[in-house]
């Protein structure tokens, strides 16, 4: 039977994929009660149904930062997708090119935005920075998106440490790549992956390495880079943000707001959008889950920038309550990653499909024919 729902792409994935290579995807950090209480929050959260209004034909479409989305998705930069498939960036862009949405192109991609762009002709490109060591290799990466035409940059600045991923280690894998007895036989007694992708790149390509470093800091996945100054920026600040301001003269959206006041200084460092993310519960384990701080944050700038936010999104009523909460739109990260280690660009788009309907069906249990209506009133309140 075909997979019916994000579950069973993810139940796929775990098959076809290498132990450590999945559990690094879909895992959280330290003792991962901020990665449970993503999920749990989500649950919690109950909508209102409503009767007897028009929803023969919900319209899921939005207005994000200019551009028109058929819904209100846009898929995120992550670091592993082309380990996750051969060339696994350029599958998740035609995916979303496919469902008329933007696809983020990661800092740490194995695939150049310049080749992404190229092999995906139409996709809606949105690239996302982090912040090294030494700042002139970020800058040197606004000027190639800007070449581009790309016009809205995520820049990513919840992660000052490393997280403390404990079962990578258990496992055998991590980021980069170390070898191992342990990962080895991970490889081994997953033969499709090894062929179908490592197999296909050390016969093309070579060992995939971080695609957007400059060619002296190039290292392969297998090595830790020597070089400290490709690290990212352990010290970073609002004069940061003042920073990519000044060379960025597109749209500005600052990823991994948690805070009111956060938020407020967003605005007055000239931020056009925020995105309220716990980051999927894979930085700080302590952390509340995202949706439980949107509204206070949404209320105090939501009519002063695009207020976007994920984690843990896997059903089209996920979505719905993130809008209800003050959401412009959502960013899903995990969810066509499993679909992509199912089947490639198919499973990915077959994802965004899932969502795109689960939300319509959401829409219509709940009374409301466009997402305008989706407002905090959609919450179901205890009496």
């Amino acid at each position: 039977m075909a997979p019916l729902n994000v579950e069973d792409f993810r139940i796929l994935a775990r098959r076809r994929l290498p132990r450590g290579m999945f559990e690094y995807v879909d895992r959280g950090t330290e003792d991962e009660v901020g990665l449970r209480s993503v999920h749990s929050g989500l649950e919690q959260v109950k909508l209102r149904p409503r009767v007897l209004n028009d929803v023969s034909a919900p319209d899921t479409s939005t207005v994000v930062l200019g551009d028109a989305l058929p819904m209100p998705v846009i898929v995120s930069p992550t670091a592993v997708a082309g380990l996750l498939w051969h060339d696994g960036e350029v599958q998740l862009a035609r995916a979303a090119r496919r469902a008329g949405i933007p696809f983020c192109v990661a800092t740490q991609s194995m695939t150049t935005m310049e080749e992404i762009a190229e092999r995906a002709p139409g996709a809606n490109l949105w690239f996302q920075l982090y912040v090294f060591e030494d700042r002139k290799i970020g800058w040197q990466l606004l000027e190639r998106a800007k070449a581009l035409g790309i016009r809205n940059l995520l820049f990513t600045v919840d992660t000052a440490r490393s997280p403390k991923k404990e079962w990578n280690t258990r496992n055998g894998f991590g980021i980069p790549i170390q070898p191992s007895l342990v990962g080895a036989m991970d490889l081994l007694v997953h033969p499709r992956w090894t062929l179908s992708v490592m197999a296909r790149y050390m016969l093309t390509t070579g060992i995939p390495v971080y695609a957007h470093y400059p060619p002296e800091y190039l290292t392969r996945m297998t090595r830790a880079s020597a070089m400290p100054n490709v690290k990212l920026a352990r010290k970073l600040t609002w004069d940061d943000v003042d920073e990519v301001r000044r060379r960025w003269d597109g749209n500005l959206v600052i990823k991994g707001v948690m805070d009111r006041e956060d938020a407020q200084q967003a605005v007055l460092r000239g931020a056009d959008g925020i995105v309220v993310s716990c980051h999927g519960g894979r930085n700080l384990d302590a952390s509340p889950p995202a949706l439980q701080v949107l509204p206070g944050i949404a209320d105090a700038v939501g009519h002063k920038l695009t207020v976007l936010a994920d984690s843990g999104i896997r059903r089209g009523s996920h979505i719905a309550k993130f809008l209800a909460c003050g959401a412009r739109a959502v960013l899903v990260g995990r969810a066509p990653l499993y679909g992509m280690a199912a089947s490639g660009e198919q499973g990915a788009h077959a994802v965004l499909e899932i969502l795109r309907e689960e939300l319509d069906h959401c829409m219509a249990f709940t009374g409301h024919g466009s997402l305008d209506t989706i407002t905090r009133d959609v919450i179901a309140r205890e009496c």
